[in-house]
C-alpha cells in the first residue's frame, strides 16, 4: 500500500517489477533491494526519495503567452499543467520571471508529499536474461 502520509491512498495492489528498472519509487526500490518472499516493511519515504527530488528537476522555459492572461509569476509560485501526453499532470514552479519568458521546473504533483508505504514480498524470481544479439552470437561462434 503507499499513500500521501496523512492523506490519500495512491495504490493498494499486488505489483509485479523488475529490481533496477526504474519502474518504481527510488526509494521504494531501495527499500525492496535484497528483500526475500515473505519481506514485510512498513515505513515512510522523504518526499526526496518518492517521487524525484525537486532541486533534479527538469527546467523548460516557456513563453509568458502560454500562461493565462491574469497570472501572476513570483518566485515559487505553481501552476498546474498536463505533460507532453496531454494526460499527466505535472506542476510547473517558476524559478526565474524574465519580460518574455518564465523559467520552471517540471514536478511530479506529490513531488513535496512524504509516502507512507506497506509492502509484502509475495515472490522473487531470477528472471531469464535476454537472448544475445546476433552479433554476439556469431562472434562466440568464430572463437
Amino acid at each position: 500500500m503507499l499513500q500521501v502520509k496523512d492523506g490519500d491512498v495512491l495504490e493498494k495492489n499486488v505489483v509485479e517489477y523488475f529490481q533496477g528498472s526504474g519502474t518504481m519509487l527510488p526509494g521504494l526500490e531501495a527499500v525492496l533491494e535484497g528483500l526475500e518472499k515473505g519481506a514485510v516493511r512498513k515505513g515512510t519515504l522523504p518526499a526526496d526519495k518518492a517521487f524525484g527530488d525537486p532541486s533534479k528537476a527538469v527546467e523548460k522555459t516557456i513563453s509568458r503567452k502560454e500562461f493565462p492572461k491574469d497570472a501572476e509569476f513570483e518566485v515559487g509560485a505553481k501552476f498546474m499543467a498536463k505533460g507532453a501526453d496531454g494526460k499527466t499532470d505535472i506542476v510547473l514552479r517558476v524559478d526565474k520571471v524574465t519580460d518574455d519568458d518564465i523559467v520552471c521546473s517540471m514536478l511530479h504533483p506529490l513531488a513535496d508529499k512524504d509516502i507512507d508505504y506497506e509492502l509484502e514480498v509475495l515472490a522473487v524470481t531470477d528472471p531469464t536474461p535476454p537472448p544475445l544479439p546476433a552479433q554476439a552470437v556469431a562472434a562466440e561462434d568464430d572463437e
